[in-house]
This record gives structure tokens, C-alpha cells and sequence, in this order.
């Protein structure tokens, strides 16, 4: 990735780590506003990284769901 990418992903990972402990998603809007302020390239660039880093959250807790569910695999001989 470039470093607009690099830094935007950072700043997403470590907005939505603050969101999580302080139970406020807002965290994360204040953040992508504050990024509109000077830079659209990086307002854009963090929003789809926070994008992408939710959904992959939602879709490893819709697999581990099913692997929960799951008997267990036969172990080789």
C-alpha cells in the first residue's frame, strides 16, 4: 500500500479499538470528520479501511459460528 493507505489503515484499526472500549462508535465519525477537515484522499482512504476491518470482523464471527457447530474433523491414522 502506499503511505496515504498505511496511515489511514492505522488510524481506522486504532478509531475502531477506541470505539470498542469506550462502547462509541462516534469515535469513529469525529475522526473521518477531523480527516475531511484537510484531506479527502485520507477521509476516504480511512472509511474504507474501516469499512473493510468491519466486515471482515462480522464475517470471522459468522465463520467461527459454523465451526462452533461442527464436529470434528476425522484425525489421519
Amino acid at each position: 500500500m502506499g503511505i496515504t493507505e498505511d496511515i489511514a489503515d492505522g488510524l481506522a484499526k486504532d478509531a475502531i479499538e477506541a470505539a470498542d472500549r469506550l462502547g462509541d462508535d462516534r469515535v469513529i465519525d469525529e475522526v473521518s470528520r477531523t480527516l475531511s477537515n484537510t484531506s479527502q484522499t485520507t477521509q476516504e482512504a480511512f472509511l474504507t479501511a474501516v469499512r473493510v476491518r468491519l466486515a471482515e470482523r462480522r464475517a470471522r464471527g459468522v465463520l467461527l459460528s459454523f465451526l462452533k457447530d461442527a464436529p470434528e474433523a476425522p484425525k489421519p491414522d
